[in-house]
């Protein structure tokens, strides 16, 4: 299993437009064969930085469901609407190996 991890720093003014955002992507991710562990927005200290996480079965699973978003309708309108209202200002994407008992 691969865990992706997004850090996001986000406009503090726009936390409704990026929750909103968020719950599309959950749908997405787990239409698509992972599962959405859920976004995580700014409540004390912070108000800008947001997190973001999901697994799928193996990275080849991953990159499979990359390629796949880049031409699913849904996808494309979740880009879109993430570029059009430029509530994310930057991220980054770390992948983990989570150990589970």
């Amino acid at each position: 299993m691969i865990t992706c991890h997004l850090k996001y720093i986000i406009d503090p003014y726009q936390i409704p437009a990026f929750e909103a955002y968020g719950k599309l992507w959950i749908g997405l991710v787990n239409r698509m064969g992972g599962s959405h562990h859920g976004y995580f927005l700014p409540s004390e200290g912070a108000n800008n930085v947001a997190y973001a996480l999901f697994s799928f079965p193996s990275l080849a699973d991953y990159e499979q469901y990359r390629k796949a978003s880049e031409t699913d309708p849904e996808c494309i309108a979740a880009f879109a609407l993430a570029t059009e209202q430029r509530f994310i200002l930057s991220y980054e994407r770390s992948f983990l190996r989570p150990v589970l008992d």
